[in-house]
């Protein structure tokens, strides 16, 4: 058995397997997990085999070191991504997850794998760099900005064990996106499609429009009233338009 017949790898989760004719790669959020992806996969397994990152670090594999930068990431996860180009990729990333989605698709483009569309959400263009020195503050700061954010992991903190299972890995995320530094290369060959909240505290609409440069292949910006988490208010339109992407590129 070949390891993309596998429901899972090391670092992928496959929810749902489906024999849709396209995969969609799912890189989670700074703390994030694969699992923030169970009810998309579902949603879209008609469309899409839909495989969740899983980083170290959290859930079933807190017990391994976490990777602390995300061009790290993106070298684990492409050598793992090699197995499952038996069909056609599109990458979707939230957040931090953005970044390391971008950083595969670079590599993943050098090695002759283009994505038939890079979905990028929450996060501003690569050539930005935020450092707020959020991954250098005490655990109560830290969880502060979680809570200032929103997202699902934000009432888990109030659990004071729960808290001391998660930090270490949000702190790394942070770590890992605050010293991420964009190198300059050619641009991706693949459509980019851009999803931002209007109120976003991360990432400003220059920030979000700003991603344009990042491809040759088609750009497209869809802005939502919304903060950093916009996707849990909308996820019926940024469903729809991801599902219209992937069906188009099967064209």
């Amino acid at each position: 058995m070949t390891r993309a017949e596998e429901h899972t790898t090391s670092s992928i989760r496959r929810f749902h397997p489906s024999e849709a004719g396209v995969r969609l790669v799912c890189f989670p959020h700074a703390g994030g997990a694969a699992s923030y992806f169970f009810r998309l996969s579902r949603q879209l397994s008609p469309v899409a085999d839909v495989l969740a990152v899983q980083y170290p670090g959290r859930q079933e594999r807190r017990k391994e070191p976490c990777v602390c930068s995300v061009t790290g990431l993106a070298d684990m996860l492409v050598a793992e991504l090699r197995e499952w180009t038996d069909r056609p990729l599109a990458l979707f990333g939230h957040s931090m997850g953005a970044l390391v989605g971008f950083e595969v698709a670079r590599r993943l483009e050098r090695e002759g794998v283009r994505p038939v569309t890079f979905f990028a959400s929450g996060r501003a263009a690569p050539s930005f760099s935020r450092d707020e020195g959020v991954h250098r503050r005490d655990d109560g700061a830290l969880i502060a900005k979680v809570r200032e954010l929103g997202g699902t992991a934000s009432g888990l903190l109030d659990d004071p064990d729960v808290a001391a299972m998660l930090l270490p890995a949000i702190r790394n995320d942070y770590r890992a996106v605050e010293t991420y530094r964009h190198t300059p290369g050619p641009p991706l060959t693949c459509p980019l499609v851009v999803f931002t909240g209007d109120a976003d505290p991360q990432v400003s609409a220059e920030e979000a429009r700003a991603w344009r440069a990042f491809s040759t292949g088609g750009f497209e910006l869809h802005t939502y009233a919304g903060g950093h988490f916009f996707l849990d208010a909308h996820a019926a339109s940024v469903l729809e338009k991801i599902r219209a992407g992937l069906t188009a590129s099967a064209l």
